[in-house]
């Protein structure tokens, strides 16, 4: 596998990032994760203005967006791929070992692994613990993941791929790495941005391509929703047939076909929507 590191592709062992980067030592980065399709960039565009709203919600200076895509492009290149995961990571840098920053440039790192078609349905739990809706953080994309690996861990071991988060105040909130949309009474609606999830690319474009209203939710609308979907990168729209015990009658059930259907043919006719 070849990656690029601060300017250059190199072969993967030898893509040292410093022991010192602030990344590493503190979570101090953004990233985002990309679609690699057959050598196609699926919604790059959306991705690196994140990528920058991110950078600025921490105080890291703009990414250089030019150079950021000539490293997507000499990766994908190397390494084609009929389905990838491009990962793109933009870090402090190296950094004294502590919270301050230091005075050296950010990292910038974009590599490529190859993935597999998710399912069409999938099984999801809740868990007991929150997103922080008034966080300094909220709804950035940063590398503090920790919380996500807890409960994607627990997730694995009751046998779903996703656990669900309410937020400070009992609203539904998000999935450790996905959006979450029900279906209430034949209507589609997912949490606002208020709610401290992340402004999805997938979630946006499903929200756009099929009129899903952005509602506050109890985080109990799992409990009586007709309907349930997943939207991330790797997921697109992806339907729910288990909340914790609950099985849902029909899945993928008539909206959320509809919705993967609409996903489908958007995403196929527009590669930088």
């Amino acid at each position: 596998m070849r990656i690029w590191l601060d300017g250059t592709l190199r072969d993967d062992h030898d893509a040292k990032v410093s022991v010192l980067d602030h990344g590493l030592t503190v979570g101090d980065g953004v990233f985002e994760t990309v679609k690699a399709q057959d050598g196609t960039l699926f919604a790059l565009t959306r991705h690196l203005d994140r990528l920058t709203r991110s950078a600025r919600g921490l105080g890291l200076p703009d990414p250089d967006l030019d150079e950021v895509r000539r490293a997507c492009a000499a990766v994908v290149a190397e390494h084609p791929v009929p389905l990838g995961r491009l990962r793109i990571t933009y870090t402090g840098g190296p950094s004294p070992l502590g919270s301050e920053r230091g005075d050296g440039r950010p990292t910038l790192t974009v590599a490529l692994g190859e993935t597999a078609r998710r399912p069409d349905t999938t099984a999801v739990i809740t868990v007991p613990w929150v997103r922080n809706e008034r966080s300094a953080v909220a709804g950035l994309k940063t590398t503090s993941y920790a919380e996500n690996v807890v409960a994607l861990a627990r997730a694995h071991g009751e046998g779903a791929s996703e656990a669900l988060f309410a937020n400070t105040v009992g609203r539904l909130c998000e999935g450790t790495g996905s959006n979450v949309f029900v279906v209430l009474d034949g209507e589609l609606h997912t949490p606002p941005l208020s709610s401290g999830c992340l402004a999805g690319i997938t979630r946006a474009l499903a929200v756009e391509w099929t009129g899903a209203k952005e509602t506050d939710l109890p985080f109990d609308v799992l409990e009586r929703a007709e309907e349930v979907f997943l939207t991330s990168t790797l997921r697109d729209v992806q339907a729910v047939h288990r909340v914790d015990g609950r099985t849902l009658a029909a899945a993928p059930g008539p909206v959320t076909a509809k919705a993967m259907r609409i996903f489908e043919e958007r995403a196929a006719s527009d590669i930088d929507p």
